[in-house]
């Protein structure tokens, strides 16, 4: 009998804890065939990214996965062989007891956030010692021998660079969300929170002896980009241009079309976990607006990640690098680091593509997982 797994997500905000646990469910599925509960506090969110699924239904069958509602009255059911909490979301106390008094033991995982920080690798997989008996491991996704590895289907890489050896595959993607790249443009996506550096970057931009389309996902950064542009508030589907840049804003894209889109463009700026390890994948260099946390904690985890990552760049390539990143997740002006990076841009490119074959190497979270309760067993 094929083993059972629960996971558990809240949707604090955004969409990246669904993001995440949706395209872990997917995989867990589809490439180990295990019968997989997922659920989540939040239908309205779900269905964001998977636009078929009904926000009406309690429970329903999406791509292989129980989709379940967690209500917040909580209805008794039998716990699973595994059992994911998400980013430390709290179980229901009744749940957490009918693990505990269940003949067959359970094997509880705290799925961590993402993190480049040179301690995850000693935290990754300890136990907790919980009540009833319980032990409870956290499980650190990571880029590192000795972390949980990332999210990455089993054939990603090799869709990639199918799609992007394919012109015309390019262009069709580009037409079906309606865009139209104007001649000799360099193609860029903006996915991000609100950020006071955008208006330089724009700026930037739009002052380029190069042309650029900007294509940005509706979002949260609308409203800074309506305050740079002027003009009637912006819509899906709205096509703006000052300068050399053009701006078009896209619908909400499905996880399959937003990788499309990472693979499609030249440069990716992106937010959060889920994009950011997508963009990683699309072998394209970018720009990581990571979310924001009280003491400036996240500009340690930023630097933890750029130690790694800049590792085989040139002197100047670094330079340029470091400076957009910390401009950009500090709000100030990143016009200069942005010309000084586009300088270095066949060396950022073949890095990207690089660095995505080096994370590739490595064992997939899913896969880890897995291996994970079979060790355990």
């Amino acid at each position: 009998m094929r083993a059972t797994w629960d996971i558990f997500c809240s949707v604090v905000d955004n969409y990246g804890d669904i993001g995440v646990t949706w395209r872990l469910a997917r995989q867990l599925v589809a490439e180990h065939g295990l019968a997989v509960r997922l659920w989540v506090d939040d239908a309205q969110a779900f269905v964001r990214l998977c636009p078929q699924a009904d926000p009406q239904q309690p429970t329903q069958k999406q791509q292989g996965v129980e989709v379940r509602h967690w209500p917040v009255d909580w209805l008794p059911v039998e716990p699973a062989d595994v059992v994911i909490e998400a980013f430390a979301c709290q179980l229901p106390q009744s749940y957490i007891t009918a693990m505990a008094a269940r003949e067959q033991k359970v094997l509880w995982l705290n799925l961590e956030y993402l993190s480049a920080e040179a301690w995850v690798a000693g935290c990754h997989a300890l136990p907790s010692l919980q009540a009833g008996g319980l032990s409870k491991f956290f499980f650190f996704p990571g880029f590192t021998a000795g972390t949980g590895g990332l999210l990455r289907e089993r054939d990603l890489i090799a869709q990639r660079q199918a799609f992007q050896a394919d012109a015309q595959a390019r262009h069709a993607f580009l037409r079906s969300v309606g865009v139209s790249l104007p001649a000799g443009a360099r193609l860029i996506s903006l996915f991000a929170y609100e950020n006071t550096a955008l208006a330089s970057w724009l700026d930037a931009l739009a002052s380029s002896d190069q042309p650029t389309q900007l294509l940005v996902p509706e979002g949260r950064i609308l409203s800074d980009l309506h305050a740079w542009l002027g003009g009637p508030a912006l819509q899906v589907g709205a096509v703006r241009q000052r300068g050399q840049l053009y701006v078009q804003v896209l619908p909400f894209l499905s996880q399959e079309q937003y990788d499309q889109l990472l693979w499609s463009c030249d440069f990716n700026a992106v937010r959060g976990e889920d994009s950011f390890v997508r963009a990683q994948w699309a072998g394209r260099p970018l720009l990581w607006h990571i979310y924001q946390q009280a003491d400036d904690a996240h500009l340690e985890k930023l630097d933890a990640f750029l130690a790694i990552y800049q590792a085989g760049l040139s002197e100047g390539a670094q330079a340029a690098l470091v400076s957009l990143w910390h401009a950009w997740n500090q709000g100030g002006s990143v016009a200069q680091s942005w010309n000084q990076l586009l300088q270095h841009g066949p060396e950022l490119s073949a890095h990207a593509d690089a660095w995505a074959l080096q994370q590739a190497s490595q064992v997939d979270l899913a896969a880890a997982l897995v291996q994970f309760y079979l060790n355990w067993l």
